[in-house]
């Protein structure tokens, strides 16, 4: 079904119409100078922030959330989801917020998008954290992303699964199951609006889970402070990519959190918060 307003209203969140859309946020917090922004990855939308959001709230930053189009309750708009519509998203959306300083933290596929927006307008951004971020290099696909990828197939093998194949493979990112089926239950709600699977194929053919080393590079080159985070379990992006990612941004601090997947600020809240804050201060 398609996103209503009543549906957006009853979700408590905050909307804006950009260039191809409407995009829903969080922003909330002290206002101060510079606002942290907080992009997450390719399918799971901004509740994979909440233990993130509220702790640097409670620090007394200004922190703001969105969902990237196609994904949570963003519009589902066609064309390309490539990295220039979702860096163009980030950018519409900081204009309209009329935020002109901020500190990014991207996860997983945030990665190259806040790479790449910093690359763009290195005087926007104060400081960036990489949480074990895509686009290091290319990245080794599940079979179901692989098929996912042929014209024709890909459509018709995930509705034929109709998505949950998603929903289980997300119980990957994580190192302690225990937290597996409530995060497997939030994540089934974008799937009911229109556009979602449609989306995520799109992303993966305009090769967004690909190789952006180039504008990590850029990012070592600027010399700007970076923080990087990574769970050393992860499956998803393996913790070699940490590695290599420290070699393209020389300046970065490299925490790593044992016993922990690949979303390791959700998982290990406890001991990942202390360090962002101190970093963002």
């Amino acid at each position: 079904m398609e996103l209503t307003a009543e549906q957006r209203a009853a979700s408590g969140g905050q909307y804006v119409t950009l260039s191809e859309g409407v995009t829903h946020y969080e922003l909330a917090g002290a206002t101060g100078e510079t606002t942290v922004v907080l992009v997450h990855g390719f399918s799971v939308p901004s509740f994979i922030w909440d233990p993130t959001f509220e702790a640097l709230k409670q620090a007394g930053f200004r922190v703001l959330r969105y969902d990237l189009f196609g994904r949570g309750l963003s519009d589902r708009p066609r064309g390309r989801y490539d990295l220039e519509r979702f860096v163009r998203q980030l950018a519409e959306l900081l204009r309209a917020l009329q935020l002109s300083s901020v500190s990014l933290v991207g996860l997983s596929m945030g990665g190259p998008i806040v790479a790449a927006f910093t690359a763009r307008f290195p005087e926007q951004v104060q400081r960036l954290v990489l949480i074990d971020v895509a686009g290091v290099r290319s990245l080794h696909l599940p079979w179901y992303l692989r098929l996912g990828m042929l014209p024709g197939v890909g459509e018709s093998l995930l509705w034929l699964m109709g998505g949950e194949r998603l929903v289980r493979g997300a119980a990957s990112d994580f190192f302690d199951p225990r937290l597996v089926e409530a995060f497997q239950e939030r994540y089934r709600q974008q799937m009911r609006y229109r556009g979602f699977l449609r989306a995520l194929l799109s992303t993966l053919r305009s090769g967004m889970l690909g190789d952006f080393s180039a504008f990590y590079r850029q990012v070592g080159e600027r010399g700007l402070p970076v923080l990087i985070l990574w769970g050393r379990e992860d499956t998803t992006v393996p913790y070699a990519h940490a590695l290599e990612l420290q070699r393209l941004i020389p300046q970065a601090h490299r925490v790593t959190i044992e016993q922990c997947g690949h979303i390791p600020h959700y998982e290990k809240p406890e001991q990942v918060n202390p360090i962002l804050v101190q970093f963002l201060r």
